[in-house]
């Protein structure tokens, strides 16, 4: 299920804020509560956290373009395939075949010595 991410109230009469930087691109996996993007206001500069995890499908506003409070951001969806954006999908690495183990050599016969008489 797709989650919005929205532009927070970052103070009392804080009405808007500008995009600075996006921390995370589309089709991006995100955890809930990592940082998503930067933010500024006439007040304070913050990062927006995501709100749940999942993979980050669509960003709607672009670096420096300025958004009232509560305007959707991006679209973050826990059920994206592979995150819904054009990105290559990962895909596991093949198995490299393993090699055949090389014969271990013929350990040479050891000749066991003549025993010799015990001296007293």
């Amino acid at each position: 299920m797709p989650v919005s991410v929205t532009m927070p109230q970052l103070g009392e009469s804080v009405t808007e804020g500008t995009v600075t930087r996006w921390l995370k691109s589309e089709g991006d996996h995100v955890e809930a509560d990592e940082p998503l993007l930067e933010v500024s206001t006439d007040k304070v500069d913050t990062e927006i956290p995501s709100p749940s995890a999942g993979y980050l499908t669509k960003i709607l506003v672009s670096e420096d373009e300025t958004v009232e409070v509560g305007a959707e951001l991006a679209v973050i969806d826990a059920n994206a395939a592979n995150g819904g954006a054009p990105a290559a999908q990962e895909e596991p690495p093949a198995a490299a075949p393993e090699p055949e183990p090389e014969p271990e050599p013929e350990p040479e016969p050891v000749q066991a010595a003549a025993p010799e008489p015990a001296v007293l």
